[in-house]
């Protein structure tokens, strides 16, 4: 039983469910499964980019260019499908992907290569990004009336009952599983995490790794920019500015460690529901946005704390009393 209740995913599982109940007292229609369901939906997208910014995290590195990516990403493929409508929807996936994945090769590269830290590049590709969706677009809006029905529509057809958009963050979740839990490259990116030093010796390429994590987090900010604008039906520069903070914030919130090497695939999605919980139930049970957003913020400090007596009874630093004289 010690053991069972060691895993921070347990803890968090059970804080939902806790979560849950209490609302259900003030909303009794909450925990019903079709509100479960479409709570689980309106958090698909959070989820999806929670887990392109894990793998970032779990390597000591972060991605603050996320949200400015899908923004970009997300402007391309609506003005795509504004001027050539019968572009198939499959191929404008793929085209989302595939900018993605340069937004994130470039963040990968200069980190690699040039050595700089990762914050302060994807602080400035940020707002490069975020500019650039201005420039490509002159600063005009792609509305509901400009893209094609099957643009709209796609995410929201139903598979056995359940919108194709929770169907794609289902895939998506398993396969970050699979790759974190079964291949080398998810070994390789826990070792750089945990001490990227011995990674050297035990012949991981960490540069390389890194790069590799930044083009992972691209292509995910690529996909996530489609699903967006196709869910919000209206691409412009404001598309989720500040949406970064959020992304973060579900990770820490799931026990993804800021040091690095420490975390989960389900970890990560349960924060990402930790909050879409949060950001669906309290508007209906008129608590006011600034209270959400306090709440939020005390769940991250919270997580943030519950991380550092974690990673402290596990031995992370040795010799604390030596390295504090």
């Amino acid at each position: 039983m010690k053991n069972f209740l060691k895993y921070r995913e347990l803890w968090l599982l059970a804080g939902i469910m806790l979560l849950i109940g209490l609302i259900s007292i003030r909303f009794p229609g909450f925990a019903d499964p079709a509100n479960l369901r479409q709570v689980f939906n309106d958090t698909s997208i959070l989820m999806i980019l929670a887990l392109g910014q894990m793998v970032v995290i779990l390597t000591r590195s972060i991605d603050l260019s996320m949200a400015s990516n899908l923004c970009f990403t997300g402007m391309v493929v609506a003005m795509l499908n504004a001027a050539h409508p019968a572009i198939p929807i499959p191929m404008l996936i793929v085209i989302a992907l595939a900018v993605g994945l340069v937004l994130g090769a470039i963040n990968g590269f200069l980190v690699w290569r040039l050595n700089i830290p990762s914050i302060v590049v994807t602080l400035g590709t940020l707002t490069i990004y975020r500019g650039a969706t201005f420039v490509i677009s002159g600063g005009a809006w792609v509305n509901a009336d400009q893209m094609s029905p099957d643009f709209i529509g796609f995410q929201r057809a139903a598979f056995l009952g359940i919108p194709v958009l929770s169907w794609i963050a289902l895939l998506v979740i398993a396969l970050f599983f699979v790759v974190m839990t079964r291949t080398a490259i998810g070994r390789s990116i826990y070792a750089i995490g945990v001490n990227p030093t011995a990674s050297v010796y035990a012949g991981i390429n960490v540069g390389r790794t890194k790069f590799i994590v930044f083009c992972i987090s691209g292509m995910i900010g690529g996909l996530a920019g489609y699903l967006w604008i196709s869910r919000y039906v209206i691409a412009s520069v404001e598309v989720a500015n500040g949406y970064e903070l959020n992304i973060i914030a579900a990770c820490v919130i799931g026990g993804i460690s800021i040091a690095g090497g420490i975390g989960s695939v389900g970890g990560a999605v349960l924060g990402a529901l930790f909050l879409g919980i949060i950001s669906n139930a309290l508007p209906v049970i008129n608590i006011s946005p600034f209270w959400q957003m306090a709440i939020s913020g005390s769940a991250i400090i919270l997580a943030v704390v519950l991380n550092a007596r974690g990673e402290r009874r596990q031995g992370r630093i040795i010799l604390r009393k030596a390295e504090a004289a």
